[in-house]
């Protein structure tokens, strides 16, 4: 996906987030994100975007703790959450194609790393508000969802922090059913060291989950139900990805 629709995706979720917030109440639960209200979330990530603003506006070069003090009051949460998305959403769009800041995955420059995570940041939880509201998710471009399981797989799972390991090595293939075939196409290699993935690659693996971008990427990002997707094989490996891959 280009830069320029991960902003507009960024610009569209953050806009809905906000008015499911409204709508739900700051005081109603997040299901997917137990222990929170939609007040935490708001908070949450009106700090996000604000952190994410100072790299792609300053250009800063060193990581730095997401802080950003958010009103006390009820009252002045939700537009302090619109005006630093509106914000977030504006210097992306300035930002010149060299920009130089730190990021903290592979992309191909920082802004579009910081695009495209912002972008996917925000639609979770964009989910998520949506969810305290109490209603089906707003559906989802097939192709920005496979992006999203791309990120999450080839980006987050590759590093060493990621807690999927495995004594005995094991492959697990993610496909999508509604995009690229051959591109939207995962084998993922699970060890005893960090994950190795591989798009498209060939062969078979010992276990397939499938479904489509939109049911992969919430369940993956542990928003939606892994009974919607359709496994095959060895099922012990998916059972060995849902309890060390969650992602609250």
């Amino acid at each position: 996906m280009e830069t320029a629709m991960f902003i507009e995706a960024l610009r569209r979720d953050g806009a809905l987030l906000a008015d499911a917030a409204e709508a739900a109440g700051l005081d109603a639960e997040v299901p997917s994100c137990p222990g929170w209200r939609v007040r935490e979330l708001v908070r949450h990530q009106g700090a996000v975007h604000r952190w994410a603003t100072r790299y792609v506006a300053e250009g800063r070069r060193q990581p730095e703790p997401i802080e950003a003090e958010a009103p006390a009051d009820d009252a002045s949460l939700l537009p302090w959450f619109r005006a630093g998305h509106e914000r977030l959403v504006a210097a992306l769009g300035a930002a010149p194609a060299d920009l130089e800041c730190w990021y903290f995955l592979k992309a191909p420059s920082p802004r579009a790393f910081w695009a495209r995570r912002q972008a996917h940041e925000t639609a979770i939880h964009r989910v998520d508000a949506e969810l305290a509201l109490g209603r089906a998710p707003s559906p989802m471009d097939p192709g920005f969802a496979a992006d999203g399981v791309d990120e999450l797989l080839a980006g987050f799972h590759i590093r060493p922090r990621s807690r999927v390991r495995s004594e005995t090595p094991r492959t697990l293939r993610v496909r999508t059913t509604d995009t690229d075939a051959e591109r939207d196409d995962w084998l993922v290699r699970v060890s005893a060291d960090p994950l190795v993935v591989e798009r498209s690659a060939p062969g078979g693996a010992d276990c397939t989950v499938s479904g489509t971008a939109e049911e992969l990427y919430l369940t993956l990002w542990n928003r939606g139900a892994y009974e919607k997707l359709l496994v095959t094989g060895d099922v012990s490996v998916i059972d060995l990805w849902r309890r060390t891959a969650a992602v609250g």
